[in-house]
């Protein structure tokens, strides 16, 4: 039988990159998955269900969170977020790294309920690079930007209560990062596997 997996969560302020390294994380090493995080939100253009998010209802989402079917959640610029627990432990009982990518909050409730996990957070190189990013992206105004880039400010202030700290000026090496953190730990974890 082989080891579990490892528990990762990543977090990061909205437009530092966590997409794209979870993107070029899952490209390198195929024994690491990303959990599929449930919504409320609207589907951006592109965004599949069940492949990007599992998009629910508001009221479907309420009566998961009464089911206590959520190993987290959190409620976002309006929007519900959660990590289904049925869908995280299935996977690390295979074997399989996951990556949760979720906002500060929702990694608070999983500091929690889950000491085990690895906590990763995503630095931009600076808050300037960070608004260029947002802007580069073209789906939000002005007012929303301003909004995301006070939260960032507040959700980089819980950098330090993570196991690590990585800046995402170049997303090769921020995977390169990542990769070497699972592989410490689990070395430290399975000696000899």
């Amino acid at each position: 039988m082989s080891d579990p997996g490892l528990l990762l969560i990543l977090s990061g302020p909205s437009g530092v990159g966590k997409g794209t390294v979870c993107k070029r994380l899952l490209q390198t090493d195929a024994n690491t998955t990303v959990s599929v995080s449930a919504t409320t939100r609207q589907p951006r253009q592109g965004e599949v269900d069940g492949e990007h998010y599992h998009f629910l209802t508001k009221e479907d989402f309420l009566h998961r969170i009464a089911g206590n079917e959520f190993l987290e959640w959190a409620e976002v610029f309006g929007n519900y977020y959660g990590t289904l627990k049925s869908e995280v432990d299935r996977q690390l009982n295979a074997g399989k790294n996951v990556i949760l990518e979720i906002d500060v909050q929702g990694a608070m409730q999983i500091k929690t309920a889950c000491p085990h996990g690895i906590f990763v957070f995503i630095l931009p190189p600076s808050l300037e690079e960070l608004e260029n990013r947002i802007r580069l992206r073209a789906t939000e105004n002005d007012a929303n930007i301003s909004m995301r880039l006070a939260k960032a400010e507040e959700e980089i202030g819980y950098a330090k209560k993570y196991d690590y700290q990585i800046v995402n000026d170049d997303v090769d090496r921020a995977v390169a990062q990542i990769l070497g953190i699972i592989a410490a730990e689990k070395a430290k974890r399975f000696p000899g596997a």
